[in-house]
Parts: structure tokens; C-alpha cells; sequence
């Protein structure tokens, strides 16, 4: 750090939470706090490597365009802590999920403000120019939605551990309604409230986190993942009824009310939303029955991957009700 950004006294602190793949830790200088990504020690090799550079240029792209923490630089000589690592600027604030920060209000409109903010720092991630930001062939956004269906039903016909016919009719009907090609940007390809930094005393949206899954691809990826899981009947019997759980209240700002926003802001299309969020339930369950056929084979036993059991019917029974109308008014 020293050497190359003139920023003395780095010392590596202690992991971070967050992040589903690659290692997060904090890094104290006299410049103040950085965080640190690296893939865990299990998995270092040339793949594992060109993922955090992947990630990280991701985020040097987007960094003064959209709120996503200052790229500071990307090391790819593992001698120096054991592994190829990225470093960003540290951002305060806390992630959301099941409750609102004791500051905020807890009123709909509070709510109403949080959903705002998550698409209008979307639209400043997907209208960022990513032909020029990014490097030379970088992404391959051609047929990105067709790619995303054909890859999850090969990996789940491939290591089932249980019938699921649902699986196989949405992912049908999934590749004979594709929507036009559309545009291409870069995308979160994870974008939820979860992986977001809020400011602690009121709801604004300071750093859009974990970049690891990062494309460019169609945006409308990411407004159907996050608008899936915006304004829900607060049930049980929900898939991940914990995520953006917040929002799962009456009186909410509706989920095609901020896909509006988000398409005033880009000047993209969003009419297709509903066979987005369908593609957000499906794929979701198709890469989380993963964990469940771990479970299954005795390699892991948590409390997640049991309760993937009735997630993952939930999720594609949700998926389904999108398609038919039946169960979910339209928001």
C-alpha cells in the first residue's frame, strides 16, 4: 500500500459479514479504513483469482458514477497475504433486512423512501457507459436471460436429488416468452436491500456491496430480483420470507410504481416486469436447491438447507402465480 498508493501503516483487521463466495476484511491505515477481498484459502487458484479481479473492476467502473465503494486497487500477487485481493474505500452504514434501524420511522412512507432509493441507485449502475468504463471485451451480454435459464436447468437436471416439475414448466415457459434482447449494462445480478449499505440515521442508500456475481447483461435482471421481494403478503409460508421482509407491510409504494421510476430514470423499458421477477423466483430456486442436495447427501446440515425443503416449492409456486395472476394482485 505503501509502495503503490502511497498510503502507509496498512495492516489487516478482522473478517467482515457479508459477502455469499469471498472473504471481506477490514483494513486499518493512516489514510483510515479500507475492506479487503480475497477468495478463501480453500479455493485460491487462477478461477477464484480472476473473480475478485472481475469484481473489482466492476467496481472501479462504477466508482464515481454510482454508489458503489471507491475502487482503491487490485493485487494479483498472492505472495503478499496468501492470495490475489481487491481494496475499496470503507463505507459506513447497515444493511436491511427483517427490521428498519431504530432512527428511521417506521411508517410506510420510511419504507416508500427505501424502495426509491434502491431503484434510483440501480438506474445510476445500468445507465453507467460500460463500453467505455469497462475493459476491452469484457462481459458478454448476447442472450444473457436465454444463457441464465439454459445453465440453471443443466445444473439442476444434472444433480437432482428430487422431483420438481414446477422447475421444468417455468423454465419452459421461461425460454418460450424470452423478451427481446434489449439493452445491455452492467449488472449486480444479486441486487437485493441485503446488499446494500443504508445510513444508519435515515434511509438513504450510501453503497451498493458484494459485486462478486457482477455481469453485463440485461438490467432488467436486477430490477426483477429486487422488486420480486418488494411488498409481499406477509405469510409463513413465504421462500425467503426474511429478505426485504421490511417492505412486506400494506400501504407500501408498488412494485410497478418503482419500476416507473426506474424506467423514467433510464429511459429503459420495464413493461416486462413480471416475466422478470418470475425469472428472479426461478432462478433463485434453481441455484438454492444446490444447498438443499447437500442437505440430502449428508454434506451439510444447517438450518438453511433444511428449510430449503419448503423454500424452494415456495419460491416456484410464487414464480408460477406471476404467470397465472392467481394469487398476487398487480403491483
Amino acid at each position: 500500500m505503501r509502495d503503490t498508493h502511497g498510503i502507509g501503516g496498512a495492516r489487516l483487521g478482522p473478517r467482515l459479514s457479508g459477502g455469499n463466495v469471498n472473504v471481506t476484511r477490514l483494513v486499518e491505515s493512516d489514510a483510515g479504513r479500507l475492506v479487503l477481498r480475497h477468495a478463501p484459502a480453500e479455493t485460491v487458484s487462477e478461477k477464484a483469482a480472476a473473480g475478485i479481479e472481475r469484481e473489482f473492476r466492476i467496481v472501479e467502473a462504477l466508482t464515481g458514477v454510482a454508489r458503489v465503494p471507491r475502487a482503491v486497487g487490485y493485487c494479483s500477487d498472492a505472495s503478499i497475504i496468501g492470495a490475489p485481493f481487491a481494496l475499496t474505500a470503507f463505507v459506513d452504514g447497515t444493511a436491511i433486512s427483517t427490521e428498519l434501524p431504530a432512527p428511521y420511522a417506521n411508517d410506510p412512507a420510511t419504507i416508500d423512501r427505501i424502495g426509491e432509493e434502491l431503484v434510483d441507485a440501480l438506474a445510476e449502475v445500468h445507465v453507467a457507459d460500460w463500453k467505455a468504463r469497462l475493459p476491452a471485451g469484457f462481459g458478454k451480454p448476447q442472450n444473457f436471460v436465454r444463457r441464465q435459464v439454459e445453465r440453471w436447468t443443466a445444473i439442476r437436471e444434472a444433480d437432482a436429488v428430487r422431483d420438481l416439475p414446477l422447475m421444468r414448466d417455468l423454465a419452459g415457459w421461461l425460454l418460450e416468452n424470452l423478451p427481446p434482447e434489449g439493452p445491455a449494462a452492467i449488472v449486480h445480478n444479486d441486487y437485493h436491500l441485503d446488499n446494500t449499505l443504508f445510513d444508519t440515521d435515515a434511509p438513504r442508500l450510501n453503497a451498493i456491496i458484494d459485486w462478486e456475481m457482477g455481469a453485463v447483461g440485461h438490467p432488467m435482471i436486477d430490477l426483477g430480483l429486487v422488486l420480486m421481494f418488494w411488498g409481499r403478503p406477509d405469510r409463513a409460508d413465504l421462500g425467503f420470507g426474511f429478505v426485504q421482509k421490511v417492505s412486506n407491510r400494506p400501504g407500501v409504494v408498488s412494485a410497478r410504481a418503482l419500476a416507473e421510476r426506474w424506467s423514467a430514470r433510464t429511459g429503459f423499458d420495464s413493461g416486462a416486469l413480471d416475466y422478470f421477477r418470475c425469472l428472479a423466483f426461478w432462478r433463485l430456486a434453481a441455484m438454492v436447491e444446490g444447498a438443499y442436495g447437500l442437505y440430502r447427501r449428508g454434506q451439510v446440515d444447517t438450518p438453511y438447507a433444511r428449510r430449503l425443503e419448503a423454500d424452494v416449492p415456495a419460491l416456484l409456486r410464487e414464480a408460477a402465480a406471476l404467470i397465472d395472476g392467481s394469487t398476487r394482485e398487480d403491483r
